[in-house]
């Protein structure tokens, strides 16, 4: 006897192939599903490779930054943590080719460091970083940002396309906690927001 249980339904969804959505799903609808989701809001910065990696003289390249709210821990040993980049945005170029980057954990009082870096049509990097605090990461070289609740650098050990993302999982190397003041930076349906 044919078990039917298993058979799909008509209210099951299925995906299409012209847009990779499940039947009824818009990008409209996805976004404004997730937007409820609150996420806590990061810097995620790394330094461009020298020109020339043989020169130790040889001037390093340009430190690049963006805002990101899908950072996840993934692992406690080892120590992973994952990030979602735009597939083909600069920083997934960049972490393409340069394994060591950092993240900083924006407080709330850092609103207009999140804003600078999500913006589109920006100016350059080196502009964005101008007056911005920051030291630079013993291991990754890149920028941590002054204020942060937390800072962490970490090296790739993994890149996997998701969709129109690239999901990089990253050793943790050094996690510093340099401020224990204030509340995090969240973001909430399309918003900014401060806890309480």
């Amino acid at each position: 006897m044919l078990n039917t249980s298993l058979a799909p339904s008509s209210a099951t969804p299925t995906a299409t192939p012209a847009s990779g959505h499940a039947e009824g799903v818009t990008n409209e609808e996805f976004r404004a599903a997730m937007s409820r989701l609150a996420a806590g809001v990061v810097l995620v910065t790394a330094q461009e490779p020298p020109l020339d990696p043989d020169d130790p003289l040889a001037p390093g390249g340009e430190d690049v930054g963006m805002t990101a709210t899908a950072f996840v821990s993934v692992s406690l040993d080892p120590p992973l943590a994952l990030v979602s980049l735009r597939e083909g945005s600069r920083m997934d170029d960049l972490l393409a080719e340069q394994p060591l980057w950092a993240v900083s954990i924006l407080a709330e009082s850092q609103r207009h460091i999140a804003g600078r870096f999500a913006m589109k049509g920006r100016i350059s990097d080196r502009l964005l970083f101008e007056d911005i605090p920051y030291v630079r990461g013993e291991v990754s070289g890149a920028p941590l940002v002054g204020g942060a609740l937390a800072t962490l650098e970490l090296r790739t050990e993994q890149r996997v396309t998701a969709g129109d993302h690239t999901l990089v999982v990253g050793r943790v190397l050094t996690a510093r906690v340099p401020s224990a003041d204030g509340g995090p930076l969240t973001y909430f349906k399309g918003r900014y927001r401060q806890l309480g």
